[in-house]
Formats: C-alpha cells, sequence, structure tokens
C-alpha cells in the first residue's frame, strides 16, 4: 500500500449525507505534517443493464487556507439558488414516484461521538 493510499485511509472525523441515489461523505484527514484537511466525496449508484449497480465517485480536498473563502462562496451560491428559485426543487414536480430520502449520518470516529451510533463504511462496499 503506498503512502498516500494509507493517509487516505486515516480518518480523524467522519459524517455521512445519504441524498436518494447520492451519498456525500465528509471526512477530516490527517497531513504527513499532522495537519487536518477536509476530504468531500460524492458517490452516485447507477444501475447497469443486467441489474447490477456501480458506482462513480467525485472526491474534493479542502486544505484549512481555503476554508474561509470556500465556505463563503458556497454560502453566497445557496443563498442566490434559494433566492432565484425558492427550496422547492422544480424536478420533483415532474417525478410522480419521487421519495425524498435526505437523511444524516451519525458523528464516527475521534471523541466527536459515541461508539454506540458507528457505522462503518467502506468504499469498496460502495
Amino acid at each position: 500500500m503506498s503512502e498516500k493510499e494509507l493517509l487516505e485511509k486515516e480518518e480523524i472525523f467522519s459524517k455521512v449525507l445519504r441524498a436518494g441515489r447520492r451519498t456525500y461523505f465528509f471526512d477530516v484527514r490527517a497531513t504527513k505534517a499532522g495537519d487536518y484537511y477536509l476530504t468531500i466525496t460524492e458517490s452516485k449508484k447507477f444501475t447497469n443493464d443486467d441489474g447490477t449497480f456501480h458506482y462513480k465517485k467525485h472526491k474534493i480536498y479542502l486544505y484549512k487556507e481555503d476554508f474561509a473563502a470556500f465556505t463563503e462562496i458556497l454560502g453566497e451560491m445557496t443563498s442566490y439558488i434559494v433566492d432565484e428559485k425558492g427550496e422547492e426543487v422544480i424536478s420533483e414536480r415532474h417525478q410522480k414516484d419521487f421519495k425524498r430520502e435526505y437523511t444524516t449520518g451519525e458523528d464516527q470516529g475521534g471523541d466527536a461521538g459515541t461508539s454506540e451510533n458507528f457505522t462503518d463504511v467502506n468504499f469498496e462496499d460502495i
């Protein structure tokens, strides 16, 4: 296992957001120097023609020096969208069988939560 793979496995604190076919993983990880950074992974479920599933994943690495600007722009963009289009998801109006499945995962790892609510999420299982 490479050093990069080893570092990516060291999760300090994690949260999971399940949102329909998408799952978002928020993971605090440590650099070699012992500093922390955030990874945000979107995993989206797709069905193959034979009925089996596969997932496409996209990952963002966010470092402390970018937190303030990232948070400011994210807040500005989300506010703009809600101000312009409201909170209703327009595509839901066109899907008769659509059911919203937004749930948040429990705190994991570190001293931030208890192990009673721990959910072990392995990317290879997804």
